[in-house]
């Protein structure tokens, strides 16, 4: 692994593999664990884990964003002489790459956005049971703010329609350094990719969006959005992870591999 200093926070990149080369990224509340079980083997992945996250600090700057989060994943990809990627993730990731591709269009050659959670506008509705564990956590702290948020309306909801969503969510309350990444919670879950769908319509890559039912936090409507708005993109739905975990990383690796052997000739952007 590597590291790299950014705004006080030390923070801590994965580079796996070879052939060609994927930036991957994390969900919110995530890291290199998810993403090395998210993705297949067979090519070279690069992920940073994004401040607060996995072996990363926080830094000094504040508010967190994924503007923020971009560009420290380009200053990764600069320090490791990458310059051109594929870029991809899952949940919070897959906005990160899609920003990336929006901001770099002449580094980022295709696109793997995996149960993505945000489509084109800030703070997306399904994002609001994040936001409400963050503000439990920053008003009443861990425990109190835990028994609070397991009585809730929203609890309730998720138990009958997406346990696994309702699972990560109480995860947060049990982090070590809770209190601390609940501001991390709070400004993504407010934010957006800052990409528009006229700026989607624009992105002249290939790309893979993969979405699956039973899951209220990355709705499958917004998966259908985003490759809908994308002239080369493919639509895959998969098994829900909620109703078999296994079969759901199964169909997902072969999504994915099927996606970077079918474009194994990705043009590479035009250098400036």
């Amino acid at each position: 692994m590597a590291t790299l200093l950014r705004d006080g926070a030390r923070l801590r990149i994965t580079d796996t593999g070879a052939g060609r080369s994927v930036v991957f990224q994390h969900g919110l509340g995530g890291g290199e664990a998810q993403a090395a079980q998210t993705c297949p083997d067979g090519f070279r992945r690069i992920t940073l884990e994004c401040r607060g996250h996995g072996g990363s600090g926080l830094g000094e700057r504040r508010p967190f964003s994924f503007e923020m989060f971009a560009d420290d994943v380009i200053a990764a990809a600069d320090q490791l002489g990458l310059d051109r990627f594929v870029a991809g993730g899952v949940s919070m990731g897959a906005a990160i790459a899609l920003r990336l591709a929006y901001r770099y269009p002449r580094r980022v050659t295709g696109l793997i956005l995996v149960r993505p959670a945000w489509t084109f506008s800030a703070a997306p509705q399904n994002m609001q049971p994040i936001a409400e564990v963050a503000e439990l956590i920053l008003e009443h702290g861990t425990d109190k703010g835990r028994r609070m948020f397991a009585q809730s309306e929203t609890a309730t909801r998720l138990y009958r329609e997406a346990p696994d969503n309702l699972s990560s969510l109480l995860g947060y309350f049990d982090r070590p350094d809770a209190s601390a990444f609940a501001q991390v919670l709070a400004n993504i879950a407010g934010d957006g990719p800052g990409v528009g769908e006229r700026d989607a319509a624009a992105l002249d890559i290939p790309a893979l969006v993969v979405g699956n039912a039973m899951d209220a936090v990355h709705p499958l409507s917004s998966a259908y959005t985003l490759a809908a708005a994308m002239p080369d993109a493919v639509f895959a739905e998969i098994t829900p992870k909620a109703r078999d975990s296994a079969k759901h990383f199964s169909d997902l690796h072969q999504h994915i591999t099927s996606f970077l052997q079918t474009h194994s000739s990705l043009r590479s952007p035009i250098p400036s």
